[in-house]
């Protein structure tokens, strides 16, 4: 028996003993399927990289490379072209199995072109070089490697690599052809009938890639960019992402040794960029005096984390120039720009703002920009940055004032978007006259409730912005507009945040009115939480700024927020006369929302009081108003408050009915909160008739729609624990 047919056998014995197909150990250790069933076969020769990597897999150290063919298996009749391979592997290398398996899946069909991609410092030439090292035994005639540097100030011409493939092919310098088409054919020719693999490193283009490819379908070609190069037409793409969170902590540990915890946080603030990983570990190790701790103090504040991913001949900052080089003036300016948004990311409209350009522009600015990885895609109409992405585009020079003119631009459009969604979620709430510049993107069909959800993060982050930029007008719009939504969504924590960034904003600007509102819509969100002495603490102020500019409308609102406080606390009489203060008001003035909300609020004094069958009259007509005027949220609440007097007159069909339809409206206008007080509500009735199977379920609905009902604030949450 043969030492090839040995080795053979005994990666067979071994992988049949640990129950391993042929096609897991392929996913395993990263070599074609193809390839594994020859080598068993003893048709092409094992080689040592292979050895360890089966034997590692298949817990057998140096049984398989004993085994190894002391010479090669056969004679090569064509010149080596190794001397020209792979550079060699980076050590530490982990988390991308998924991406080596999509390379090799890639190189094995029938094009036999993959495109490697992705932003600067993500890792694609350590990925393609490892994986060509893996598969560079499957090719008869080994593998070539050149660097393009199609980034670069001077890319590698395809004549200039035509030449130096050709002189490692064998080919005479004296006769390899001036022109470049002839040389091309050459190129093409010498490798017909071969066998290799080719990896052509940091491409600029497709253009600068085309005319490299082989005829010969034998051979195949990996390539890595930083940008997609969709025009090669017939290659497959694997896009690169950042490391996985585990992985990028377990690269962090190797090279650090650090614990799992300060590696996870390290990892992070290098933002999983394999390149910036490794940057932060040399400079570790080149000053003993630090520990981790202070690398990670170095590394915490995100204005100067750049600055310190630089060991002094690697930059994340050069591998990003790198990337920006490729955009013309309006991409770069664009690129600067989408910077000064703070969220998390953005629509093409928002960056139309931002650009002051229409968004059909923007549009093919920003996909120009996702194609050089300098932005990211999460969905189909939004694009979002990597954070250390977002450091480096704030450095983008601009002309002077145009960052200023850009983020007042940003922040109207998005006051204004706020408010043309809050006018979907309640018409009839009293606004404020606000302006908006003309040059604006048009405004365009929206869903309130869906645009909300999706944007309020932004919309916080903006808020606060604004308020540190001086834009204060804007930072209390936006304050006032997400009031609606947040009382929908029951967004406490943001809803107080903005509302206290907005405080000290409309102090700022010397706005009395926009204080008082701000300070009154503060109150709702404390009184929402059970926080009453602070909510009464907040309609006191707003109702003296009210007096002091004149505003009756603000003191009737003022005295009805208040009022609420009072019934919470159980002190009803008092409630009882803020509320009917403040509804006289409201009926003068035609106001008939206003009037239907307060109502609501003194039927549910009534049932405080003991006169719950007069509180769901009075539920029922505002049932009816709120019906009219087409606010189905309100409608949930009034019939909630229908329930709660019917439970408390033992009426418990009726009860029964009204939370049922609470809870089909709640649903509908996505209220998470005034649902589950409907499937409390129902708990409830089903306890008092003496079914605890059917209360139980009910609450168990309840729960999770949303737990934790708070008792201060929602009679039904008060009943169940009774």
């Amino acid at each position: 028996m043969s030492e090839r047919a040995t080795f053979g056998a005994e990666l067979r014995r071994l992988r049949r003993a640990a129950g391993v197909s042929l096609t897991e150990l392929a996913d395993r250790v990263h070599y074609s399927k193809g390839y594994l069933s020859k080598v068993e076969t003893g048709l092409t020769a094992p080689n040592a990289a292979l050895a360890a990597l089966c034997e590692a897999e298949l817990g057998a150290p140096g049984v398989l490379t004993a085994l190894l063919p002391r010479e090669p298996a056969r004679r090569r009749t064509r010149p080596d072209v190794r001397p020209s391979g792979l550079p060699p592997a980076t050590a530490d290398f982990t988390g991308r199995a998924a991406e080596l398996r999509a390379v090799r899946d890639a190189l094995e069909a029938d094009a036999g072109v993959c495109v490697v991609s992705g932003m600067g410092g993500v890792g694609k030439t350590a990925l393609a070089v490892r994986c060509a090292h893996r598969l560079e035994a499957a090719f008869a005639d080994g593998c070539l490697f050149v660097d393009l540097h199609g980034q670069g100030d001077t890319p590698v011409p395809a004549a200039a690599v035509h030449d130096r493939l050709l002189r490692v092919l064998g080919v005479p310098a004296e006769r390899i052809p001036a022109d470049p088409d002839d040389r091309a054919a050459l190129y093409r020719s010498r490798l017909r009938g071969r066998s290799l693999l080719l990896v052509l490193d940091n491409a600029g283009s497709a253009a600068q890639v085309r005319p490299l490819l082989p005829a010969e379908p034998k051979c195949r070609v990996l390539v890595t960019a930083r940008s997609r190069l969709t025009a090669l037409d017939d290659a497959r793409h694997v896009s690169l992402d950042v490391l996985p969170a585990g992985a990028a902590a377990e690269l962090v540990s190797a090279l650090t040794g650090a614990g799992a915890a300060d590696a996870a946080r390290v990892a992070d603030r290098c933002g999983r960029l394999p390149l910036a990983i490794r940057i932060a570990a040399a400079r570790l190790r080149a000053h003993p005096a630090w520990d981790l701790a202070e690398l990670d103090r170095r590394l915490a504040g995100e204005a100067d984390r750049l600055g310190e991913l630089d060991d002094g001949e690697r930059s994340l900052s050069a591998a990003f120039r790198l990337s920006a080089r490729q955009l013309d003036a309006a991409e770069a300016r664009l690129f600067g720009l989408l910077a000064l948004h703070p969220g998390s990311d953005l629509d093409v409209r928002a960056a139309s703002a931002l650009g002051g350009l229409p968004p059909r522009e923007t549009d093919r600015l920003l996909d120009r920009l996702h194609d050089a990885y300098l932005v990211t895609q999460p969905a189909a109409d939004r694009y979002g940055f990597h954070d250390l992405l977002r450091a480096f585009a704030a450095g983008t020079p601009l002309a002077e004032g145009e960052r200023e003119r850009a983020f007042g631009r940003l922040a109207a459009f998005a006051v204004r978007e706020a408010e043309r969604a809050d006018r979907e979620l309640a018409p009839q709430r009293y606004r404020p006259e606000i302006g908006y510049p003309a040059e604006l993107p048009e405004p365009a069909p929206l869903d309130g409730v869906a645009w909300f959800r999706a944007e309020w993060p932004n919309l916080v982050a903006l808020c606060r912005r604004a308020g540190e930029l001086g834009e204060h007008d804007r930072c209390w719009q936006l304050a006032f507009f997400l009031r609606g939504y947040f009382f929908l969504a029951k967004l406490w924590d943001p809803w107080i945040a903005t509302h206290r960034w907005a405080r000290a904003a409309a102090e700022a600007a010397g706005d009395r009115w926009a204080l008082a509102i701000t300070t009154a819509n503060l109150g709702v969100a404390l009184i929402d939480r059970g926080d009453l002495d602070g909510a009464s603490e907040c309609y006191r102020e707003a109702l003296r700024e009210y007096r002091a500019i004149g505003d009756r409308h603000g003191e009737a609102t003022a005295l009805a927020h208040d009022a609420w406080a009072d019934h919470y606390r159980g002190e009803n009489a008092a409630a009882l006369r803020s509320f009917r203060t403040a509804l006289e008001f409201y009926e003068q003035t035609g106001n008939d929302r206003n009037a239907a909300i307060t109502n609501r609020g003194i039927a549910l004094v009534l049932v405080g009081l003991g006169e719950a069958a007069e509180a769901a009259e009075l539920a029922t007509a505002t049932l009816a108003v709120f019906d009219r005027l087409g606010l189905d949220f309100d409608a949930a609440m009034a019939l909630n408050c229908l329930g709660w007097a019917r439970f408390h007159t033992g009426e418990h069909d009726l009860a029964a009915a009204a939370y049922r339809e609470a809870a089909a409206r709640a649903e509908a206008c996505d209220s998470s909160h005034e649902a589950a007080r409907a499937y409390t509500g129902l708990g409830n009735v089903a306890a008092a008739r003496g079914e605890p199977g059917a209360a139980a379920g009910f609450w168990s609905q309840a729960d999770e729609i949303h737990p934790d009902l708070d008792p201060v604030v929602v009679g039904e949450a008060r009943a169940r624990r009774a």
